[in-house]
């Protein structure tokens, strides 16, 4: 089984703080590289997402067909999506 990747992307901000972390909306993050990167509190909520994409499960999808979560920061509340990709046999 080829194991995926997720690219996680900012989408938007809806709250009216600034990311504390200094994110902005266009924001990509490649998980298997750059995860570290990523906000910590919004790690937390991606990761359960992120694990069941990569061991071949089908995370839950809002109406539009996209894997979306939010920040838990209630002043932020940052909308990121997590894109899967197919990652080629040999990088598994």
């Amino acid at each position: 089984m080829k194991k995926k990747n997720v690219t996680i992307i900012l989408r938007e901000r809806r709250g009216a703080c600034a990311c504390h972390r200094g994110h902005q909306v266009g924001d990509r993050f490649d998980y298997a590289s750059e995860r570290g990167k990523l906000c910590p509190l919004a790690m937390h909520v991606a990761f359960p997402y992120i694990d069941i994409i990569r061991y071949g499960g089908e995370a839950p999808r809002v109406r539009d067909g996209r894997i979306l979560f939010s920040c838990p920061d209630p002043d932020v509340l940052n909308i990121f999506e997590l894109v899967p990709e197919e990652q080629p046999d040999d990088q598994e």
